[in-house]
């Protein structure tokens, strides 16, 4: 069997396209379908209209005879009031001179401060911009370098308790600048 070689045969060549002129013939000529199902709904539209701008006439009233009835007056009753009843119970008495004592634990502030971070950036220019948009929300934060490192740390702290170092945060998420972490200063 002889075999073919496909590359010197070359491509067909292209069909010329032929450019039709689609006018649609649907567009051109109104839907006569269309027209009548809209000139209907008007038609219902405008025969509910005239039938509510045309009430009825009102019916005559016929006078209703009027038989007076007469009701029995009651006695009044000149009771006084019962007695207010006796309370059972003494706390109304005792709670205004009760005083109340409670202990708080007193708190021991960690030996290691909390520091937050909020980025890490590889110019200068990009921390400083961080750190003016955490001093609009007036928090005050410092630009670190770490030693043997190009990248500068926005940083604020540090705090003594870690409950502080969360408000700080839930104050800038609110602020749209995250992420913030939390972490003791080493």
């Amino acid at each position: 069997m002889a075999t073919k070689d496909y590359v010197k045969r070359g491509r067909s060549p292209k069909k010329p396209t032929q450019k039709k002129n689609y006018q649609d013939k649907k567009s051109s000529q109104m839907p006569w379908k269309a027209g009548a199902v809209a000139l209907l709904l008007m038609g219902v539209f405008g025969y509910g209209l005239f039938f509510l701008s045309n009430e009825p006439a009102p019916e005559p009233v016929q006078p209703v005879e009027v038989t007076p009835v007469t009701v029995p007056e009651k006695p009044k009753k000149t009771d006084p009031l019962p007695p207010l009843p006796e309370e059972k119970w003494e706390y109304m008495k005792e709670l205004p001179d009760k005083e109340i004592k409670v202990e708080a634990k007193e708190q021991k502030a960690p030996e290691i401060p909390y520091i937050m971070q909020c980025g890490a950036y590889k110019t200068r220019a990009q921390a400083e911009e961080r750190k003016m948009d955490i001093a609009f929300q007036g928090l005050s934060s410092e630009i670190r370098k770490k030693a043997n490192s190009s990248w500068y740390r926005v940083v604020l702290g540090p705090y003594p308790y870690k409950r502080q170092a969360e408000k700080d945060r839930h104050k800038l998420q609110r602020a749209k600048i995250e992420p913030c972490a939390i972490w003791k200063d080493s």
